[in-house]
């Protein structure tokens, strides 16, 4: 069982993402971009300002992303899938280089046969993350249009989650996930607030 969370940046899909971690007992792929920022010892200042950098980055970081989830064993859920796609437009001149390859094509239908939820922004949770240039409510409306596009084009079926909520949030993400056929709530479910999820090690 394949489960992700898509969307833009400070929509809360970490909180999700751990959410079903815990109470399904599935392991947790965190957000890669954050790793290969720390391998390249870099800073989001100089993301801003140099372009090639800034395209090796989105290109380690959707390359991550596929190989992390290749190699794991059984189901997961995921924080983020292609999303750094999104990124990849925003701020590089590679978007059609990533796009138009036959990875691209058969990691697109790989989602497709997951469980994906398309968490929308919502401005109260708007804050910096650290790793994302430019948060700004404009930035995040433009990555969430970037995102449901590609969710459209590719034929991925998602579920959006429109509320800022968490009650309503976790109410739609249990009534789909109650119904996925195998898929059962862990023995014994780690408390909200305590314990860590399982995160899947991101090797380098």
């Amino acid at each position: 069982m394949r489960i992700y969370f898509v969307g833009a940046h400070a929509t809360g899909k970490t909180t999700m993402t751990r959410f079903v971690s815990r109470k399904w007992g599935l392991p947790m792929i965190t957000e890669v971009a954050r790793a290969v920022l720390a391998e390249l010892e870099s800073s989001l200042d100089a993301l801003r300002t140099d372009m090639d950098l800034v395209a090796e980055y989105q290109r380690r970081v959707f390359d991550r992303q596929v190989h992390v989830e290749r190699t794991q064993q059984g189901g997961f859920v995921s924080d983020r899938a292609f999303d750094n796609l999104a990124y990849a437009a925003e701020h590089t001149t590679i978007l059609g280089d990533l796009i138009n390859t036959e990875m691209f094509r058969e990691y697109m239908k790989w989602v497709a046969e997951g469980t994906v939820f398309f968490v929308r922004p919502q401005k109260d949770l708007l804050k910096e993350d650290g790793v994302r240039a430019g948060v700004t409510w404009d930035s995040v409306l433009r990555i969430d249009g970037m995102i449901k596009m590609m969710l459209e084009s590719y034929r991925v079926p998602y579920l959006p989650l429109d509320s800022a909520s968490m009650q309503e949030r976790v109410r739609s993400v249990d009534f789909v996930l109650q119904r996925v056929p195998g898929l059962q709530r862990a023995a014994t479910p780690v408390a909200w607030d305590g314990g860590a999820p399982r995160v899947v090690t991101l090797a380098r």
